[in-house]
C-alpha cells in the first residue's frame, strides 16, 4: 500500500517539476545578462548587436517571450504573438522583448534563424530582439530546451505571470486580459 501512495505522489509531483522555472510572481525576473551577440539593433538601414541584460526590463509594460531557435519553438506560443499583434498595443507603454536562445538550434539553422530575427526587427522596429548565443536566459530561468516561455511584467519589471510551454486558447485570453489591466494603471 505504501508503494501505491509513493507513486501516486510521484505521479501528481512529475507535472510540476516539468514545468518549474524560476519565475516567482511578484518579483523580477532572475538576473541574467547577454554579452555573446545580445539586443539586435537596427539603425540606418544597418543591424548590429549591444549587450543586454533583465535590469533593463523596467519602464513598460512587457512580454517576455523565450525561444528555443527552432521553428517548432516559435510555433508554440504563436496565438499569444497574434493576440498582441492584433490588439495595437501603445508602444510608448507597451514592449514585446523576444529572447531567441540560439544555442539551442537546430544544427547549421543559426544563419537562417539570425535572418528570420533580423527580418523580424525590420517589421516590428519598436519589438526588442536579443539573441542569445549561449543560451544563458534558459540557463538561468530554468527553462525547458526546445520550448516557449512566456513571461509577463508589469512596468516596474515585476512577474505577473510565466508558464514555460505552449498556452491554451484560455490562457492566451487571460495574458491579453492581464495585459491590457497593466496598461490602465
Amino acid at each position: 500500500m505504501r508503494l501505491g501512495h509513493s507513486v501516486l505522489a510521484l505521479a501528481l509531483l512529475l507535472p510540476a517539476l516539468a514545468s518549474a522555472h524560476a519565475f516567482k510572481t511578484g518579483e523580477r525576473v532572475p538576473a541574467v545578462g547577454i554579452n555573446d551577440r545580445g539586443e539586435l539593433l537596427y539603425q540606418q538601414d544597418k543591424f548590429s548587436y549591444k549587450s543586454w541584460n533583465s535590469a533593463q526590463l523596467s519602464g513598460k509594460v512587457r512580454v517576455i517571450l523565450h525561444i528555443a531557435g527552432r521553428s517548432s519553438a516559435k510555433e508554440q506560443n504563436a496565438a499569444l504573438i497574434e493576440a498582441i499583434k492584433a490588439a495595437h498595443l501603445p508602444h510608448d507603454r507597451y514592449q514585446t522583448t523576444t529572447i531567441v536562445n540560439t544555442d539551442d538550434a537546430i544544427p547549421g539553422t543559426g544563419m537562417f534563424v539570425r535572418s528570420s530575427i533580423e527580418s523580424n526587427k525590420q517589421q516590428y522596429p519598436w519589438s526588442q530582439f536579443i539573441v542569445d548565443s549561449n543560451g544563458s536566459a534558459r540557463q538561468a530561468w530554468q527553462l525547458e530546451k526546445g520550448g516557449s516561455a512566456i513571461v509577463i511584467l508589469d512596468n516596474t519589471a515585476h512577474v505577473r505571470y510565466a508558464k514555460d510551454g505552449p498556452l491554451t486558447q484560455d490562457e492566451v485570453q487571460q495574458a491579453m486580459k492581464l495585459i491590457h489591466e497593466l496598461l490602465q494603471k
